[in-house]
């Protein structure tokens, strides 16, 4: 196989991939628009691979047969369980990588590249109200009170919070062990780190999730004043986005006018469209003050678990291989669901924590001599 045939078949694995998490992130959405448009792309990424497909049978090349890959089933797996919004920003990441490379390939490649930009600013519409594209950035330039809160994915909240809380108590415990302090005392600063650690990150997670869900209640409150206020407009802006969607100016303003005879169903529909928001969904600060904290109890219990069975320099050893082990796998996840070097995110997430811990126990030791 040349260079070249071996490139077309990378490039039809890829676009087989693309089309199976699209068409699997269609099956399990529960927004009939966002499934639309998932499944729009799949259509598409399906018409990138026959091209592929095409050259490669013309070279007399045999094509694999058409199964997703690890990395995409596991994508559709959680996104079936915590919904598409927990996976799109490494679907975002993807996308922005497959543009780059049929740039660099060149040649018909290059207009497929250009459609893979366009799939991304689909995906980052959906994303949230950030990123406005179409209809909701015009509508965002006259209405300036239009601004998202960019909820975190649920995945991306839960590695973070565990992340913080093994490297801050490692960090912690392998000072203070560094210091050569009873074995005891050791063992109380880490439970006390644990839980002053844990109850922070729930206080910080609540406020924030608080204050978010209050801007975005007064953001549909705007919006409801709005269609009290000025229906004419907001029919307008209903119908420009239904235009934008592949109606006709009289299909959309039609079907704006018949929507908006009932205030309700208008609210609920401009609110997903214009703003970009589920207003069911705004989020719960207590689910985000009770996941925060035990995930990060969870990663800050992992250090202490050598101290609770030995003690001294074989507790600190098994303290740091233990927390090493478990980040770098979780470094190592993050990286083959966002597509990228899995060696590379796991040797960065434990080497980072590496260091915190490194240099917490050398200072440990340096005042713990200097004391005694």
């Amino acid at each position: 196989m040349n260079v070249r045939t071996d490139l077309w078949l990378q490039n039809l694995l890829d676009e087989r991939d693309g089309a199976a998490l699209y068409e699997g992130l269609a099956r399990h959405e529960k927004d009939p628009a966002r499934a639309a448009s998932f499944r729009e792309l799949a259509a598409a990424e399906r018409r990138h691979a026959q091209v592929w497909e095409r050259k490669l049978l013309k070279e007399g090349v045999a094509v694999p047969p058409d199964r997703p890959s690890s990395r995409v089933r596991a994508l559709v797996w959680l996104a079936r369980r915590l919904g598409s919004a927990a996976v799109l920003p490494m679907v975002l990441e993807t996308e922005a990588g497959d543009a780059d490379k049929y740039d660099q390939q060149g040649g018909e490649a290059t207009e497929i590249a250009a459609e893979e930009r366009a799939h991304r600013q689909v995906l980052a519409g959906m994303h949230g109200p950030d990123a406005p594209q179409g209809a909701r950035a015009l509508i965002g330039d006259r209405e300036r009170w239009h601004r998202g809160g960019g909820r975190a994915g649920s995945i991306r909240a839960a590695i973070f919070g565990m992340n913080d809380g093994l490297v801050s108590n490692l960090s912690l415990i392998l000072g203070v062990a560094g210091a050569g302090v009873a074995p005891g005392t050791v063992l109380v600063t880490g439970f006390a780190g644990l839980l002053a650690g844990a109850f922070s990150m729930a206080a910080g997670e609540y406020t924030s999730v608080a204050s978010q869900r209050d801007l975005l209640a007064r953001q549909i409150a705007l919006e409801k004043r709005e269609i009290e206020e000025a229906p004419e407009e907001e029919a307008a802006e209903l119908a420009l986005i239904f235009k934008q969607k592949g109606l006709s100016t009289e299909q959309a303003s039609r079907t704006a006018a018949e929507i908006l005879k009932n205030p309700e169903s208008a609210l609920d529909t401009l609110v997903r469209e214009e703003l970009g928001l589920d207003p069911e969904d705004l989020g719960s600060p207590m689910g985000a003050a009770g996941s925060s904290f035990a995930m990060f109890s969870v990663g800050a219990l992992v250090p202490i678990v050598p101290f609770l069975v030995t003690s001294g320099t074989p507790a600190v050893i098994s303290s740091a291989i233990l927390a090493g082990g478990i980040l770098a796998g979780v470094g190592g996840a993050v990286g083959f669901l966002s597509g990228t070097s899995v060696w590379r995110s796991a040797l960065r997430m434990a080497g980072l924590a590496a260091l915190a811990a490194g240099v917490t126990y050398a200072v440990g030791r340096i005042f713990g001599a200097s004391i005694s």
